[in-house]
């Protein structure tokens, strides 16, 4: 009987392999992408006009520290008898603030020192009221009569010690790129809320350079940006034909925008009354610079610049009407932060596709 001749069967590796190698990238790809949405989305809603915080308690409450119920503002009488002053912790042009002590909570009171700018005061007292959110320190109490604020405590400070904060030990795992950005995002966030307050369109005045700029947030213990000081806040109303001037003397150098500069040159001695109004596109201008301070000089940073060159170059254009808006820079800021973490967490996926 003639034996058939014995062919060793070759195995080939399956066909499928490289499809699954493709849909497993690509799946790794949407998985990466839906992260980093849901990350973003919690801290950065891209519509709304409140952006109200879920915690926050409804007008005229307050919840504080670990506590679960809401606490009703306290009163003149409340404040009097339960809020002990510690120490004084700082003095402006309006008020002094005192660290202070209620109910075991550190607080933060601020009391006029300047009769004559009480209605500031008072302004800044009902813009906190009004614009309470998730941007906005939290308003514990306040007492009209005796010109005093009670607000929350935040141990960190002003921003203007934010470069000091991140060389704490405790702190210098924050200390990168894409934390420092995510801070200049929160900011942009605010200018945004402002701009689309509940109130209307509020210009931040207090802004004439980037020292006043920083001095005027918080920043958390859990490394965000809230605005703390809102006496100087006028709205513009384009509708009424109503703009701005932020005080009355003349503003220089180049943190303020071109506009917020007196336009006649040398030759003619400044005049208030001559000097023309603007709008919220000054605090478009002046993004750039406190957004370059909030990068500071951290691996990675000089290419979050580059990516933002675009963006940064249209909020200095001279002429305000052609300035992004706020919400546009903030969707700007948000692609690059997106595109930058995708790009360090698969820095092959480009090619390998």
């Amino acid at each position: 009987m003639e034996k058939r001749p014995h062919f060793v069967r070759r195995e080939f590796p399956p066909r499928e392999v490289p499809s699954l190698s493709l849909a497993l990238l690509l799946a790794a790809v949407l998985l990466l992408n839906a992260i980093l949405y849901l990350y973003l989305n919690e801290f950065y809603t891209s519509s709304g006009h409140a952006e109200t915080d879920p915690s926050l308690c409804p007008f005229g409450y307050f919840r504080l520290g670990a506590v679960k119920n809401c606490s009703p503002w306290l009163s003149c009488e409340a404040i009097n008898r339960e809020v002990r002053k510690l120490k004084c912790v700082g003095e402006g042009a309006v008020k002094k603030v005192f660290l202070s002590e209620w109910k075991e909570n550190k607080v933060v009171l601020s009391q006029l020192t300047n009769s004559e700018l009480k209605e500031d005061f008072l302004h800044g007292l009902k813009m906190l009221k009004a614009l309470q959110s998730k941007h906005v320190v939290r308003l514990l109490g306040y007492c009209e009569q005796q010109f005093t604020i009670l607000t929350e405590y935040h141990p960190l400070g002003s921003l203007r010690g934010l470069n000091e904060t991140l060389h704490i030990p405790k702190y210098k795992g924050m200390n990168t790129w894409h934390r420092r950005l995510m801070l200049a995002m929160d900011y942009v966030s605010v200018i945004r809320y402002l701009h689309s307050s509940p109130l209307g369109t509020l210009v931040m005045c207090d802004s004439n350079d980037l020292d006043k700029v920083l001095s005027q947030y918080l920043l958390t213990s859990d490394f965000h940006v809230l605005v703390n000081d809102l006496d100087a806040l006028p709205l513009v109303n384009r509708s009424a034909g109503r703009l701005v001037k932020c005080g009355h003397r003349e503003l220089r150098g180049e943190f303020v925008a071109p506009e917020q500069r007196w336009p006649y040159g040398e030759e003619m001695p400044f005049e208030d009354d001559l000097m023309p109004p603007y709008d919220e596109k000054t605090d478009i201008w002046k993004i750039p610079d406190v957004s370059n301070f909030f990068l500071g000089h951290v691996e990675g940073s000089d290419i979050v610049r580059l990516h933002l060159f675009d963006i940064h170059a249209a909020c200095k254009r001279k002429d305000p009407a052609e300035r992004p808006s706020a919400q546009e820079v903030l969707d700007t800021y948000r692609k690059v932060l997106i595109l930058l973490i995708r790009e360090a967490a698969m820095p092959g996926t480009r090619e390998m596709l």
